[in-house]
């Protein structure tokens, strides 16, 4: 009877052992690279065919095409089961008409919506990863739809891929130890007021906040690298914080090896790309913020900036790239740093 008993306790020793051993190698192997597969181009495709589509009239800010390219985003959030953040009241953040309207001008903008989605952090639920991407575009001008499917479909649909890879992460066990904020702003055509908006309405204290990660533009190719498509615009990285700086380059190195053009991340930039997108209302407050941009091509701000014209494969290796960067910042043991001035 004795040797039973102490066979079946070294079995299920090794046995309990074993599975320990395999459950702590998995959790060890569980990084970034495990759900980049949930970015693909087949679906970053279907949502931009919808929310670049002429049924949304250009989404100039307030119109109704922008609303229902809000009610596509939001409808997909709930079909991951992800939720607006604790403390809102749903999924809009309203941004009032006279918040928009320039003192100097005589001319109104209609109210208009921020729309945020939140996964909690497991561990450090507190601080808090925003990524953020502009939904509006310029409209229907002399019966012309501007679809604006670069600027920022691209950024956009970008944001419901990423968060279709947490959605799954978090149902496999592996949800992000920080919480991550989904922020599609509204007007930054107008001139950033959504970001702005937010920046200074802010649902979570800015201080809480670790890192903006701001997509604007990311399915086409500039004419300054026709020949070698394999790249990206890498802007602000290095302002407010060196981490942020290096975890970009090694998760570019890690997962998919695009060229980090830096060009518009010059002090010196005539074009004074960091500060025209939504990333600026962040850095100016402090938060370390990085902007991914593709550059300026023949389509921009017309008409002709159609679904059909983005580069999907490349899409897909610059959403992944942003992907890998907050998975990163979310789940590292702690907060990276704010250790520069911004200049």
């Amino acid at each position: 009877m004795k040797k039973i008993i102490v066979y079946l306790f070294v079995v299920f020793t090794f046995y309990n052992c074993g599975s320990l051993v395999n459950s702590q190698k998995s959790n060890v192997d569980v990084n970034a690279g495990t759900y980049l597969k949930y970015i693909n181009k087949e679906d970053l495709s279907r949502h931009l065919y919808i929310v670049a589509g002429d049924e949304m009239g250009g989404r100039d800010t307030g119109s109704e095409g922008q609303k229902k390219a809000g009610e596509y985003i939001i409808n997909f959030y709930k079909s991951l089961g992800i939720d607006y953040p604790k403390g809102a009241d749903s999924y809009y953040q309203k941004v009032p008409s006279e918040f928009m309207t320039k003192a100097f001008s005589s001319k109104k903008i209609s109210d208009s919506e921020n729309i945020w989605a939140f996964i909690p952090g497991s561990k450090y639920p507190n601080e808090i990863i925003v990524i953020s991407a502009h939904y509006d575009h310029v409209g229907t001008k002399n019966d012309e739809i501007y679809n604006g499917a670069d600027d920022d479909g691209s950024g956009t649909v970008a944001l419901l891929e990423m968060a279709q890879a947490f959605a799954q992460a978090k149902k496999e066990g592996n949800g992000p130890k920080r919480s991550i904020l989904f922020l599609h702003v509204t007007a930054e055509e107008k001139g950033l007021h959504g970001s702005r908006y937010y920046a200074e309405n802010p649902l979570f204290p800015l201080k809480n906040t670790v890192v903006d990660i701001n997509i604007d533009m990311i399915g086409r190719v500039d004419p300054s690298h026709k020949e070698n498509p394999n790249y990206i615009y890498v802007i602000g990285s290095d302002r407010l914080s060196t981490e942020l700086h290096d975890i970009n380059e090694e998760m570019n190195t890690k997962y998919v090896n695009l060229n980090l053009d830096y060009k518009y991340n010059d002090r010196k930039d005539p074009e004074r790309i960091y500060f025209r997108s939504d990333h600026y209302n962040f850095a100016k407050n402090g938060v370390p913020s990085i902007f991914f941009f593709n550059g300026v091509h023949e389509d921009y701000h017309k008409p002709s900036d159609t679904p059909d014209k983005i580069n999907y494969e490349l899409m897909t290796k610059r959403a992944q790239l942003a992907f890998a960067d907050a998975w990163e910042i979310a789940n590292r043991k702690t907060r990276i740093l704010a250790d520069r001035n911004g200049e």
